[in-house]
């Protein structure tokens, strides 16, 4: 009887987990900074979610990240989930 090797691919929204909102949501927002920043010429959906993930955190994130309101955090946390595959 063969193994079955399973892989778990971890991003930083799972990797980070326990860890402070603030700090989840800037480790995922320079993760996706870094994709973008790999992503091809050719690659144009793949961009656009990309693009389209960071404009959302952007817009969530001029505050006061270290003590959102909790319509933020609620917010942060949902865009987390949302973009965790990504």
């Amino acid at each position: 009887m063969s193994a079955v090797l399973q892989w778990k691919i971890e991003n930083t929204t799972d990797a980070t987990r326990g860890q402070p909102l603030a700090a989840r949501v800037l480790a995922r927002k320079v993760e996706l900074e870094d994709e973008l920043a790999d992503c091809g010429r050719h690659e144009v959906l793949r961009r656009t979610a990309l693009e389209t993930a960071l404009a959302g955190v952007y817009a969530l994130i001029t505050g006061d990240l270290a003590h959102p309101p909790d319509v933020i955090a609620r917010a942060l946390n949902n865009w987390l989930e949302r973009n965790k595959h990504l």
